[in-house]
């Protein structure tokens, strides 16, 4: 059991910095790295959740001996994604990369950012150093989704599980229906929130002017690469990123609903209100991030000593997290394949 335990964090590492290496080869190089990066994102990380339940006693360490370097390689993965993404910008308008070469980079490169910077970033947003904090809400900005540090934060992790939440899936709402609405959803809430938090203490710069800011800043650094094409390929490179973490709040909330009670209120958010993944790989490389129902328990808890709850306690996906988010691109099957899943999980709102 013990030597389950100590191969994780070398897990975590590689399965989190190899991609970034084969991107990284792919730009300076050319040539087949752009395409091994993309298979290692989908078809090698597929077939690899498909072995058995690899360290499954991880869930058990007490969280302080775990993995001692989690902060350090949060780092390491947050400067790699401030360095992958003009590094890819460029790749892609203004190196002679062919064709199949810079399809395979800006969609790998993309699953990385959605799902591996995005996790990176999250947990940065959690921790209480407030330079890794702002390590996280770089990233974010970086994938020009400044808000999200705010309204995750401040909205979300408040009212999950509830019609407050943007970033809750109804049952039957469609995935594009959801992004529209929740990103503009939580735009909106999030600033409502950090401008009541001004209000009420009367200091401090609004984040948003940060936000929008940044985000001027990373289109005109794309500009600068390469003019007006420069630019859109950092968009659209951003636009796929996000909508990698959308797919991601939409699947771990789908369906789920607090229920009220006799006085009206909400029940309080519990492990019941996310959908869970227990497949090794995809939850390596994600950082745990598959273990959402312990995330939203233990917010402050780091990545490496996330539980996995018992399928009968919370809701466990039967599918990989990224396999489910794949299925959800395609709303009809996505509302057959989960509806039996979700039934015994649903309650009154």
């Amino acid at each position: 059991m013990r030597k389950m335990i100590v191969l994780f964090p070398v897990v975590f590492a590689v399965a989190t910095l190899a991609p970034l290496a084969l991107f990284a080869l792919a730009i300076w190089t050319g040539g087949l790295w752009a395409a091994a990066g993309l298979i290692y994102m989908t078809v090698l990380a597929a077939g690899l959740d498909r072995i058995a339940a690899f360290g499954t006693g991880q869930a058990d360490v007490p969280e302080a001996a775990e993995f001692p370097a989690a902060d350090l390689l949060l780092v390491a993965l947050a400067c790699g994604a401030v360095l992958l993404v003009p590094a890819t910008v460029w790749a892609l308008t203004g190196s002679e990369l062919s064709l199949p070469a810079k399809v395979a980079l800006f969609f790998g490169t993309g699953l990385w950012l959605g799902q591996v910077a995005n996790s990176t970033a999250h947990e940065l947003i959690h921790r209480g150093n407030r330079w890794l904090f702002r390590l996280g809400a770089a990233v974010y900005c970086l994938l020009l989704f400044g808000h999200h540090t705010s309204a995750h934060r401040l909205v979300h992790h408040r009212h999950a599980a509830s019609l407050d939440d943007p970033n809750t899936a109804r049952s039957g709402e469609g995935y594009y229906r959801f992004f529209l609405r929740a990103w503009i959803g939580s735009f909106a809430k999030g600033w409502a929130a950090e401008t009541d938090l001004r209000v009420r203490n009367k200091a401090g710069l609004h984040p948003y002017l940060v936000y929008v800011m940044a985000a001027l800043a990373c289109l005109g650094m794309g500009f600068a690469i390469a003019g007006i094409w420069g630019l859109m390929t950092w968009a659209a490179l951003a636009f796929y990123a996000q909508t990698q973490l959308m797919l991601s709040d939409y699947v771990q909330h789908y369906g789920l609903m607090r229920a009220r009670r006799a006085d009206g209120r909400l029940e309080p958010v519990g492990i019941a209100h996310s959908w869970n993944a227990a497949q090794w790989f995809s939850a390596a490389y994600m950082l745990n991030a598959p273990r959402h129902s312990d995330h939203h328990a233990h917010p402050a808890r780091p990545y490496p000593a996330l539980r996995l709850p018992a399928p009968e306690a919370a809701p466990r996906l039967p599918w990989p997290l990224p396999l489910a988010c794949m299925i959800a691109l395609a709303p009809p099957v996505w509302r057959r394949a989960i509806r039996p899943h979700l039934a015994p999980w649903r309650k009154a709102v």
